[in-house]
C-alpha cells in the first residue's frame, strides 16, 4: 500500500464513521504565538478543545502537515542519520469534540489497523496509563488484546501525572491519559517491549497515540473532570507506511525512494561523477525539500528571523549536503517537481511555480559564498587542536558567508569536533550591541535643539493626549516633515515615555492621530530635560506642530518597573549579606531582566545567593507601599538615602523608599513591592577585578525561568529513570563510571599502540641507512596516532615515519623523526608534504608534527611518495 493510498484509506475510513474530513492547516500556526510551526494534528483544533471555538461538526479527521525544526520541537540534527526523524511529516488524526470517547476511539483504531490495513493482531501491543482501568478493560475484555501485550505505564517522568502515557496541552488546560499502539517487527530486530529497559530498540515501534482528554488541570495542579470528554489521536503517516510496506526505515518507503532517486539525479546533474546512493546526505536532502517546499507554499520566505530563519537553515543545510556530495551549482530547487509528483494531489498548494523560484534564489545566494566558506571552515578544522571549533570562526562563517551556526556544527560533528557556542553567542551579542549603539548614535547624533523642555508625565500616566511636536529630526537633521516608511526623532512638548537613564532602558509604544501612526522604538534624552522618541512612521506622516495621542507599551513598562524596583531591594540585600563594602558599579534594567554590577572581591557562594533571594522575596511578600518624594538635594542627603552610581543629580532629586531601601532614583517603579511578584537570580559572574555582576528576573520572566529549570530537571530525571532528589547521586555515579571507562580505554589504547608499533616496525624500509615507515591506521584518532608514533620511533633507531588515518572521510596525519635525524629531516616539513596532497596542512616540532586533510581519495598516492621525499633530504 503506497503512502497516498494509506492517507486516502485513513481519511475515508473515518469519514465512514461520521467524521468530517478537514483539510490540513498551514505549517504556520494561525493565531497561536506559542508555536513556531504546526507540529501536531490537534493544533488547528486547539481553540475547540479549550472551548473558545465551535465547529459545525463534532467529529473530524485530518492528515496534517507538520514541521519540527525549531524551538522546543526540533529534530533537525537527527535527520538523515536515524530511521524515523524528519523535519516535515504528516500526522494522521481523528478527533471527537465532546462526542464519542474511549470505547469508540479504541474500537475504531483496532478496526482500521486489523481490517483495513490488515496488520496481524498478534503483532500489536498497547500501552495505557497505569491508573486507566477503563482503557485497559476495553483493550483486554472487548477488543481481546491479551494481558501480556498490554503495558501499564505510570508516572515515569519524575512527578505526578508526568508520564509517557498522560498527555497535557500545557501547565493548565485539557489533559488526560493516553493509549499508544505498537507494532512488533519480530525477534530478528533488536529491542524490548514498551516500558522495558530495552524499549529504545527498533523491534517495537509506536504507530499511534490515542489521547483521552477527560480532565482540566487548574493553576494549582488539581484535576477536574471535563463535562464533555474528547478524543485527539495522532499517527505518523511515514511511520505507519514503513510498517505496512514491510521496512524498518522511513526512508525505504515508496515516497522517499522516489525523492531519494530525484535527489541523486539532481546532485549528479551539477557535479562530476556518480553519487553514492547510500549516503546519509541524500536522505537529508530528500527530507529537507519537503519542509522547504511546504514552508514556501504556506507563505514563508527565507530570511534572518523566526520561521524565515529556520527555513533558511533547513535550505542551506540541504545545499551543504549537496556540496558535500559534489554539487557545485544550484540543484535543490529542482526537487520541487518531485515533491509535487508525490504529494501534489493531496496538497494542491504545492503546484505553485513560486516555490521553486524562491528556493532557487536562496540557493544561488548561498552558492555565491559556500566555496570560500567551506575553505575557511576546512582550514579552521585542520588547525583545531583542542577538539572544539572557536566561536569567532563560527561567527565569521555566519556573518560573512551565511553559514548558520548549526550548519557549521553539522560539519564539525562529522569530523568529531564540537563548536564553541558560548563564544559564538558572545560575538553575536557584540555585533548586536554595536548595531544598537550605532543606530542610537545615528538617531541622536548632532541634534541641535534649542526649544522648550519636555514635560515628563510618565510617573503618573502611560497615556498623554494632544502632545505637540516641537522638534523633528531625520538622520540627525532638523526637518519640517517625515513621510510614512521613514525613521525619525520626535520631541513632544510633554510625554509619558521614560527616556533611557540611570540604567533603565527607554520606553516603547505608539503615537497616533486621525491620519498617522508612529511606532516608538526607543526613548532617550536629547538634553538633560528634553526627551526624544525614536519613531518609525507606519502610516500618514508627521510634521512640526502636529498633535498626537501617546501611549506607552504597558506590558513592557510594567516589566521594567518590576525589574527596576527589585534592583534597589537587591542592592540592600547584597549589603546585608555581604557587608556595607558592597557598592553599585553599574546597572541595566530592561523589561526582560535586571543586571547589577557591584564591588566584591570574590564569587558569591550558592548559600549567599540563596540568602539574597530569600531577603528580596520576603520584602516582596510584605507588599509594602513604595514611596517617592521630590526633595532639595541637601534635604535628600539628610535622609540617609544612597546615591546610586551613574546618576547625575540636580538641585532637586527623587528619593525612593522601597522596603528597607532608601536611595536616590529618577526611574519608574511599582506601587507596592508585591507588584514585583517573584524574584530569581539567574547568573553571577566576575566582569573585572573586584567587580561582580548579577543578572536576575522577576514576575512572568522569573516564572518562565523556574518552569524551564523544572522541565530540565524532570527530563533529566526521566532519562536517569530516578526521582529528581536522586539526580546528584546518579550523576556522580555516572561520572565515576565514565572516568573508570575512560581510564580503561586509555590503558587499552596504550597497549594496542604498543602491540601495533611492534607490527608496524617490520614494515619499515631502509633508505640510505635510515628506516622509513609509512602506514595507514584507519579509524585511529589523533591521540592514537601520536602514541603509536612514539612507540615506533623508540624501536626504529634512526628513522622517519608517517602514520595516517581516515575517519568519516577526514584524513588525520602524524609524522615523526628521531632526534638524531632532525638536522636533515623535519617532521613539520614531512607532514606538510603529505597534507598538501590531501587538501590540508599542519605543523609541529622537528621530531613530531600533526596535520589534517579533506581529500582521502589521494592519501595512498601521497603516502607512496614519502620514501622518495626522505631520500632527497638525506
Amino acid at each position: 500500500m503506497k503512502v497516498a493510498d494509506i492517507r486516502r484509506t485513513f481519511l475515508k475510513f473515518y469519514e465512514s464513521k461520521g467524521h468530517t474530513i478537514v483539510h490540513s492547516s498551514p505549517v504556520v500556526p494561525g493565531n497561536d504565538p506559542t508555536l513556531l510551526f504546526t507540529n501536531a494534528g490537534m493544533n488547528q483544533f486547539k481553540d475547540v478543545f479549550l472551548g473558545f471555538d465551535k465547529r459545525p461538526y463534532t467529529r473530524a479527521t485530518t492528515s496534517q502537515k507538520c514541521i519540527r525544526a525549531g524551538g522546543k520541537h526540533n529534530d533537525l540534527d537527527n535527520v538523515g542519520y536515524t530511521a524515523r526523524h524528519h523535519t516535515f511529516f504528516e500526522m494522521l488524526g481523528n478527533f471527537s469534540f465532546g462526542d464519542y470517547f474511549k470505547h469508540d476511539a479504541i474500537h475504531f483504531a483496532w478496526e482500521l489497523l486489523t481490517k483495513h490495513f490488515m496488520l496481524p493482531a498478534e503483532k500489536l501491543w498497547v500501552t495505557v496509563y497505569a491508573e486507566d482501568d477503563e482503557a485497559y478493560d476495553i483493550w483486554n475484555k472487548e477488543v481481546g488484546v491479551p494481558a501480556e501485550r498490554i503495558v501499564r505505564i505510570g508516572d515515569n517522568k519524575g512527578a505526578r501525572y508526568m508520564s509517557d502515557n498522560f498527555w497535557m496541552m500545557g501547565d493548565t488546560g485539557p489533559c488526560g491519559p493516553c493509549s499508544e499502539i505498537f507494532y512488533d517487527h519480530g525477534d530478528s530486530v533488536q529491542g524490548g517491549p514498551p516500558g522495558s529497559p530495552d524499549e529504545d530498540g527498533d523491534r517495537y515501534i509506536e504507530i499511534w497515540n490515542l489521547v483521552f482528554m477527560q480532565f482540566y488541570r487548574d493553576e494549582k495542579g488539581v484535576m477536574h473532570k471535563l463535562p464533555k470528554p474528547s478524543i485527539d489521536t495522532g499517527m505518523g503517516l511515514e511511520r505507519i507506511a514503513a510498517v505496512l510496506q514491510g521496512v524498518h526505515n522511513n526512508y525505504d518507503i515508496d515516497l522517499f525512494k522516489n525523492l531519494l532517486a530525484a535527489a541523486k539525479a539532481a546532485v549528479e546533474s551539477v557535479s562530476v561523477g556518480e553519487v553514492d546512493a547510500t549516503s546519509p546526505s541524500l536522505k537529508v536532502i530528500a527530507d529537507h525539500i519537503r519542509a522547504c517546499a511546504f514552508s514556501v507554499a504556506d507563505g514563508i520566505v527565507p530570511g534572518n528571523e523566526g520561521r524565515a530563519y529556520v527555513l533558511r537553515r533547513i535550505c542551506r543545510r540541504a545545499i551543504r549536503h549537496g556540496y558535500k556530495l559534489g554539487a557545485r551549482a544550484p540543484f535543490f530547487y529542482k526537487l520541487v517537481d518531485a515533491v509535487v509528483a508525490e504529494m501534489g494531489e493531496a496538497y494542491p498548494e504545492l503546484k505553485n511555480p513560486k516555490i521553486a523560484a524562491v528556493l532557487e534564489d536562496e540557493e544561488r545566494r548561498f552558492f555565491a559564498t559556500i566555496t570560500k566558506g567551506m575553505e575557511l571552515l576546512e582550514d579552521a578544522i585542520a588547525k583545531c587542536t583542542n577538539g572544539c571549533l572557536d566561536g569567532e570562526i563560527l561567527f565569521k562563517l555566519h556573518d560573512t558567508y551565511g553559514f548558520p551556526a548549526d550548519l557549521t556544527g553539522d560539519v564539525c560533528r562529522e569530523r568529531g569536533l564540537t563548536i564553541d557556542t558560548e563564544g559564538f553567542d558572545r560575538a553575536m551579542e557584540r555585533q548586536r550591541a554595536a548595531a544598537r549603539a550605532s543606530a542610537k548614535f545615528k538617531m541622536a547624533a548632532g541634534l541641535e535643539y534649542s526649544g522648550a523642555d519636555t514635560v515628563f508625565t510618565g510617573y503618573d500616566t502611560l497615556v498623554e493626549t494632544g502632545a505637540k511636536v516641537i522638534g523633528l529630526y531625520r538622520d540627525g537633521e532638523a526637518v519640517e516633515h517625515v513621510d510614512a516608511g521613514e525613521d525619525c526623532v520626535v520631541v513632544f512638548d510633554r510625554t509619558p515615555f521614560y527616556a533611557e537613564s540611570g540604567g533603565q532602558t527607554g520606553d516603547k509604544g505608539e503615537a497616533k492621530n486621525a491620519t498617522s501612526l508612529l511606532e516608538v522604538l526607543d526613548t532617550f534624552k536629547v538634553k538633560a530635560a528634553v526627551t526624544g522618541e525614536h519613531c518609525h512612521v507606519h502610516e500618514g506622516g508627521v510634521s512640526l506642530g502636529d498633535t498626537f495621542d501617546l501611549r506607552v507599551n504597558e506590558e513592557l513598562r510594567e516589566a521594567t518597573m518590576r525589574n527596576h524596583s527589585v534592583t534597589h531591594i537587591m542592592h540592600k540585600a547584597l549589603r546585608t549579606v555581604l557587608g556595607d563594602g558592597v557598592a553599585q558599579k553599574g546597572s541595566l534594567v530592561s523589561p526582560k531582566s535586571t543586571r547589577f554590577d557591584f564591588s566584591y572581591p570574590k564569587p558569591l557562594t550558592a548559600d549567599e545567593i540563596r540568602q539574597v533571594e530569600t531577603i528580596v522575596n520576603a520584602e516582596i511578600l510584605r507588599n509594602t507601599e513604595v514611596e517617592t518624594r521630590v526633595l532639595p538635594i541637601d534635604e535628600a542627603k539628610e535622609t540617609g538615602a544612597v546615591m546610586l552610581f551613574g546618576e547625575k543629580y540636580g538641585e532637586t532629586v527623587r528619593v525612593l523608599n522601597i522596603g528597607t531601601s532608601v536611595e536616590f532614583c529618577g526611574g519608574t517603579h511599582v506601587k507596592r513591592t508585591g507588584d514585583i511578584g517573584f524574584f530569581k537570580v539567574v547568573s553571577e559572574a566576575g566582569i573585572a577585578a573586584g567587580v561582580r555582576r548579577i543578572e536576575a528576573v522577576t514576575g512572568t520572566e522569573a516564572l518562565r525561568f523556574v518552569q524551564e529549570q523544572a522541565e530540565l530537571l524532570s527530563e533529566s530525571a526521566h532519562r536517569f529513570k530516578a526521582p529528581v532528589s536522586e539526580l546528584p547521586g546518579k550523576i556522580d555515579d555516572l561520572m565515576q563510571t565514565q572516568k573508570a571507562l575512560e581510564k580503561a580505554l586509555e590503558q587499552l589504547k596504550s597497549r594496542m599502540a604498543a602491540k601495533l608499533g611492534d607490527t608496524l616496525v617490520e614494515q619499515a624500509v631502509d633508505v640510505k641507512g635510515v628506516k622509513v615507515l609509512v602506514a595507514r591506521m584507519d579509524g585511529a584518532d589523533a591521540k592514537a596516532l601520536r602514541e603509536t608514533m612514539d612507540k615506533v620511533k623508540d624501536k626504529l633507531g634512526t628513522a622517519a615515519a608517517v602514520l595516517a588515518s581516515v575517519v568519516d572521510g577526514r584524513v588525520q596525519l602524524a609524522a615523526g623523526v628521531t632526534k638524531n635525524l632532525t638536522d636533515r629531516v623535519k617532521a613539520g616539513e614531512l607532514v606538510n608534504f603529505v597534507a598538501l596532497q590531501v587538501g590540508g596542512k599542519g605543523g609541529g616540532k622537528p621530531d613530531m608534527a600533526m596535520a589534517g586533510g579533506s581529500d582521502a581519495s589521494k592519501l595512498d598516492e601521497a603516502l607512496a611518495g614519502v620514501a622518495s621525499w626522505v631520500e632527497a633530504k638525506l
